[in-house]
């Protein structure tokens, strides 16, 4: 069935784009992925990706033509396929009538706003809208606002961390002035394109632009900002006194310093923040010392109540504890991840195969190639690298299924799970067949990094055609996963484990590992997924066989 791709909104700013040069021509196959355009927006002319597979059938768009954004920019589908309905009326070419229908609403909206006022924001304001952050972005809620009302912004500055359906990413300003107002509260969520902030000179009338920028009455945000003003100067008095950044719901703090504290073990609530706003940096977790002074009282208390203790009979009464819960309001990645799980363990039917795998070889290995200068190999890299080759082997487990047909894919992109606060991501590393395994090992460490520090960006998580997850490293021996949709399967990976083996009619000590494939029945069938395993083992224990 034909896509039809829209001019893209690539920036926050931006209505309308110009084709500046197409990289694809009317019937070349695209794959996901694959550069369509460079486009032009108002700040920067970048690259367009397609995030879909077919023949490039319809380019709505010439190069060097200037279109408003959700035109018609191309067609993707299946070759031969009539699109003429879809040029027709997707906006390829309109009709006199539609013409004239868009003429008479260009005139109520000129009225509209002739009678709201001039409409007009005035020069030097720039009103900032909730962002698309990624290509399946519907909205998006405010973990935290990095600036308070009254702040000077910079260009580059972060404004807030915003939650999309995929991860918690850094938002900057792309302009400089006071940040006048805050539509979007922390916490709160809104549809893409939502009023998220005003930014301009001081003494701006913040409920005016609003007003002639929505057409609506905005009565309350005169009285809103009064009460970020009175918020900001409680913040500045509080923040005086040096307390740690604790408003007993969440602590305000860089995600470097949330890493940073986590590893050294440093309860966040007692750290006193020196950011925006109070907010923990790198540098306050780095300077910590934990203080004596809470542990003097505590031990004095204990005597105290020792003492009690002793001095009064003993009770046979049981303890009454409190009952008590805590509702946590869901962020969009765990909505998302509970929607994609669920949508995949109940539409496709898992099958499982699992096979222990003789590891002697492979550490060997692994430890020959890791004495080598600059040189680093996880066994996790060795099971990608042997899962990229095997898939080469048996095509059918690189499948997807699409309805009334399955999507064999000539490419073989890795996605891997990585564990971050809110919940699980799955970069991808591309063309992983093509690589060796100290190119596969540096790809997963630096997308995994930046998953962890909210860094990564959508398009590195987009386009995998089959999943490992690993959690041999917390000692879990065996386990099964839901794939990964579109993914016919996902492989998980247990721990090493040294126990006794057979070896040569012999009871010996061996290193093992188990490994479990999640299939889908509708794309791999048994035998299928069984052979991909035989030829999984034997390039995990033959490792040579990978460095050829």
């Amino acid at each position: 069935m034909a896509i039809v791709v829209n001019m893209p909104r690539l920036s926050d700013t931006m209505e309308e784009g110009t084709v500046a040069k197409w990289l694809k021509s009317v019937g070349d196959k695209i794959e996901e992925g694959d550069i369509l355009a460079e486009i032009e927006t108002d700040k920067a002319t970048m690259e367009f990706e397609s995030f879909n597979e077919g023949t490039l059938l319809h380019i709505g768009i010439q190069e060097g033509d200037t279109a408003p954004v959700d035109s018609l920019l191309a067609i993707i589908g299946d070759e031969g396929e009539d699109i003429s309905s879809l040029i027709n009326g997707g906006g390829g070419a309109s009709t006199s009538e539609d013409s004239s229908e868009e003429a008479s609403v260009t005139e109520s909206s000129s009225d509209d706003n002739e009678e709201q006022g001039s409409g007009e924001v005035p020069e030097g304001v720039e009103i900032v809208k909730m962002p698309r952050l990624s290509d399946t972005m519907e909205e998006g809620t405010v973990a935290s606002w990095l600036k308070k009302v009254g702040d000077d912004v910079e260009e580059g500055d972060i404004l807030a961390e915003i939650e999309t359906d995929k991860a918690t990413m850094e938002f900057e300003s792309f302009y400089s002035g006071k940040l006048l107002y805050i539509g979007i509260q922390e916490g709160e969520s809104s549809p893409v394109d939502a009023v998220l902030a005003v930014i301009g000179p001081e003494g701006t009338d913040v409920d005016a632009v609003l007003n002639n920028k929505s057409g609506g009455s905005k009565k309350s945000s005169a009285g809103d900002t009064k009460k970020e003003e009175s918020k900001s100067t409680e913040t500045a008095e509080k923040k005086e006194v040096a307390k740690p950044v604790n408003d007993g719901e969440r602590i305000f703090a860089s995600p470097l310093a949330k890493k940073i504290a986590a590893d050294k073990g440093i309860d966040l609530a007692s750290v006193s923040g020196s950011g925006d706003n109070g907010r923990i940096i790198k540098k306050d977790i780095e300077n910590f010392t934990p203080s004596a002074a809470t542990a003097a009282p505590a031990a004095s208390a204990s005597v105290k109540v020792d003492n009690a203790i002793a001095s009064q009979p003993v009770s046979m009464a049981l303890p009454s504890g409190e009952e008590g819960t805590e509702e946590v309001k869901n962020s969009n990645m765990r909505k998302a991840i509970a929607k994609a799980l669920g949508n995949s363990k109940f539409n496709a039917p898992h099958f499982y195969l699992t096979i222990e795998v003789d590891m002697d070889n492979a550490k060997a290995s692994r430890a020959q190639i890791n004495s080598l200068p600059d040189t680093k190999v996880s066994f996790n890299d060795m099971v990608l690298k042997a899962c990229a080759m095997a898939l080469r082997k048996h095509p059918q487990v690189n499948t997807s299924w699409n309805g009334d047909t399955t999507k064999h894919h000539k490419h073989i992109h890795m996605g891997v799970a990585v564990a971050v606060d809110e919940g699980l991501v799955v970069p991808v590393v591309k063309h992983a067949d093509l690589l060796g395994l100290t190119q596969i090992g540096s790809a997963v460490k630096d997308l995994a990094g930046k998953a962890r520090n909210k860094k990564i960006a959508p398009s590195e998580m987009e386009g995998s055609t089959f999943t490992v997850s690993n959690l041999g490293m917390f000692g879990i021996l065996e386990f099964t996963s839901i794939i990964n949709q579109p993914n016919s399967a996902i492989l998980s990976v247990g721990a090493i484990v040294e126990k006794p083996v057979v070896k040569n009619g012999e009871i010996v000590v061996g290193n093992t590992m188990k490994l479990t494939l999640a299939c889908d029945h509708r794309t791999v069938d048994g035998a299928v997924g069984a052979q991909f395993l035989q030829t999984l083992r034997y390039f995990v224990e033959n490792p040579v066989t990978m460095l050829a």
